[in-house]
């Protein structure tokens, strides 16, 4: 069932993609801010109490009326929910715009155009950079975003449904990555009242745990679908020199899979607001360059075709797994 959920969710939000001011994300950030005004009293304990009370009381009633309609109901309603759930957290949609229309503008030489668009996306001043560095940076985010819209998402899912959970494990995912960025240091500077530096180190230190394992996955998957000798080697010799150690693996494991150079120095922020989406703290992959070609328009399709085929490893993997059981 969950590989039935998760190619029609995918069919679903390629064809109408979920619109960013939504209900859903919206009731959620609401419920975050709540959250940590009513929990975070800046005691050792109160950063994981405000963590667990924004993450797990609402991946606590999806997986509860997932259990309520499978039980009452029967499982085609519940892999509708399940599909639902999916729709609001998994999906190239959510970010793919950016990268549509930052390659758009290269494509046709519109740098300006491009800068601004990625300045927008990321909330940085990209005034001043380069063409080739406007490709790099495209490519950093997008591997990212696609990781953690996709990949990580479908991970979870598929785990935690395996054992009965229905759809916790993209909630849970997507939750903690939103915190980690909504609660990060620039993310709620000016915030009131002041975030506490428990609840900074509850939020990031929960997203290093959940995202560990799916980041080495998405990383292997790369290799797998690219260069993997390169892809391996810069795994093994580069990702530690990324100031992230999940983000690194991914970054290091994209450049050998279609040699390009990525890492250096990252865009300076516009501002330290969090908005809707993009303004991401933990994003900024300034570290030492990886081997590889200098970065050009040729390399976006490259990763098109990377982040894709890696998408089709991980459906035909899931789909062998679920006729597995079904014959079983």
């Amino acid at each position: 069932m969950s590989f039935f959920a998760i190619l029609i969710a995918l069919l679903i939000e390629q064809a109408r993609p979920l619109a960013r001011s939504n209900l859903v994300h919206t009731g959620y950030k609401a419920w975050t801010v709540t959250a940590r005004r009513n929990f975070d009293a800046g005691r050792p304990h109160h950063g994981w109490l405000a963590w667990a009370m924004a993450v797990l009381l609402p991946s606590i009633l999806v997986v509860g009326i997932y259990w309520g309609l499978l039980e009452f109901i029967g499982w085609p309603v519940a892999m509708v929910w399940n599909v639902a759930v999916l729709y609001a957290t998994l999906g190239f949609r959510q970010f793919s715009h950016h990268f549509t229309r930052i390659r758009d503008a290269l494509d046709a030489g519109d740098e300006l155009t491009a800068r601004q668009e990625l300045a927008d996306w990321q909330q940085v001043d990209a005034s001043e950079v380069p063409r080739s560095e406007v490709v790099r940076h495209v490519i950093e985010y997008s591997v990212l975003a696609a990781h953690r819209h996709v990949f990580g998402v479908l991970f979870w899912f598929s785990v935690l449904a395996a054992v009965g959970l229905g759809p916790l494990g993209a909630v849970l995912y997507r939750m903690a990555e939103y915190l980690a960025r909504a609660w990060s240091r620039k993310g709620l500077e000016g915030a009131q009242p002041p975030v506490s530096e428990r609840l900074q180190k509850a939020a990031m230190g929960a997203w290093y745990v959940i995202d560990w394992l799916p980041a080495r996955l998405t990383a292997l998957s790369f290799a797998m679908v690219g260069s993997f000798e390169e892809a391996i080697d810069n795994w093994r010799l580069y990702a530690q020199r990324f100031p992230n150690d999940n983000n690194g693996v991914i970054l290091a494991a994209t450049a050998g899979a279609i040699n390009v150079r990525l890492g250096g120095e990252a865009l300076r922020r516009r501002d330290a607001g969090y908005g809707d989406e993009p303004e991401d703290s933990q994003w900024d992959p300034g570290s030492e360059v990886t081997p590889g070609r200098e970065p050009e328009l040729g390399h976006l399709r490259s990763v098109v075709g990377l982040v894709w085929r890696s998408v089709v490893v991980w459906l035909l993997l899931l789909a062998l797994l679920t006729f597995a059981r079904l014959l079983g």
